[in-house]
């Protein structure tokens, strides 16, 4: 049995984003949390945030044993991109993109 958590229009870049997913795909969720506290930076607070909803979803909505939790899947895509316009020098337009990200994660069974 799976069950999934999405956070839409997080104010964080994808590539960032994508470099704390990557360590807890496929782990136990007792040992994603465990580096997702260890890591000190606001991507970990966030996936952990996401990852915390997903193993409530899945105790509470489908019956699931926490133990036997993992991260089936968990990935990071780009959310839609705050364009910001600041002056240059010699009368041009400098841009400054404020981007965010998706971060989906389903944890299964084993």
């Amino acid at each position: 049995m799976e069950a999934r958590a999405i956070a839409k229009t997080l104010r964080i870049s994808p590539i960032r984003a994508r470099l704390i997913v990557d360590l807890i795909r496929g782990k136990s969720t007792s040992e994603a949390i465990d580096i997702l506290i260890n890591k000190n930076n606001k991507a970990s607070r966030l996936t952990k945030k996401v990852l915390d909803s997903a193993i409530s979803n899945a105790v509470n909505n489908e019956g699931a044993d926490i133990n036997t939790l993992y991260v089936k899947e968990a990935r990071v895509d780009a959310g839609p991109v705050m364009k910001r316009h600041m002056f240059d020098s010699r009368s041009h337009i400098g841009h400054n993109n404020h981007r965010t990200s998706h971060i989906i994660i389903v944890v299964a069974t084993k």
